[in-house]
């Protein structure tokens, strides 16, 4: 009796622009930017590269997709009883935390400023921004002072994540580059010996909204 050949099993769930951008988020994690193409993404979900083409235009969309959905669970609470600033340190934490989680879309979210998911953080700190009655030709400055600190910060934090071999300790890293610092020359790195201490010790996410308070200050005394 001839044995049947058995059929690949089929998807459980039918394909949607959803589980397209989730699996890319999945793949940009994994692989990096360079590691998404459409042959990859399509093994990943078993499926063609033409039942993709249905939901996503290309990649420039997908990374644009890919990001948004990063950014709105970032951004989406919105608690009506904290202040204006509380608001912005959660909202640029979130920020951060999001951009720690997935490197790929601090660099992203930089090349296409223009695009919904810069948008929606954008609309969000100026929304908080008038809400702290900043004179309303300082708000363009304020937001701006806000946005390039959160996305550099993040970016950069990010990236001093990914050059580091993977297993590395951080306090151990610290430790070394803060002795590093401390044996700099006295004349010429003064102020980079006092910190060097401190470096040893910090805390990123403590340190970063350290930051969002000082320009917080700052953007309250325009009132």
């Amino acid at each position: 009796m001839a044995t049947r050949t058995r059929r690949p099993e089929r998807r459980q769930e039918p394909l949607s622009a959803q589980r397209i951008v989730s699996a890319a988020v999945e793949l940009l994690d994994t692989v990096g930017e360079s590691g998404l193409t459409f042959r990859a993404l399509a093994e990943h979900l078993a499926t063609g590269p033409g039942a993709i083409y249905w939901h996503v235009t290309g990649k420039t969309e997908l990374l644009a997709a890919a990001t948004d959905a990063v950014v709105a669970e970032s951004v989406a609470d919105d608690d009506a009883d904290a202040t204006p600033q509380d608001t912005i340190r959660a909202l640029a934490l979130g920020v951060f935390d999001a951009i720690d989680a997935h490197p790929w879309a601090g660099a992203q979210l930089a090349r296409t400023s223009w695009q919904p998911p810069m948008l929606r953080v954008l609309e969000r700190i100026g929304r908080e921004v008038q809400a702290l009655k900043v004179p309303p030709p300082a708000q363009f400055t304020a937001v701006s002072a806000l946005m390039s600190y959160i996305l550099g910060v993040a970016g950069q934090n990010a990236a001093n994540t990914q050059t580091l071999q993977p297993g590395t300790d951080r306090t151990a890293f610290l430790d070394a580059v803060a002795a590093t610092w401390a044996e700099l020359d006295p004349d010429e790195y003064a102020f980079t010996r006092t910190v060097a201490g401190q470096l040893r010790e910090h805390d990123d996410r403590v340190e970063f909204l350290a930051g969002i308070d000082l320009i917080l200050t700052g953007v309250t005394a325009r009132r």
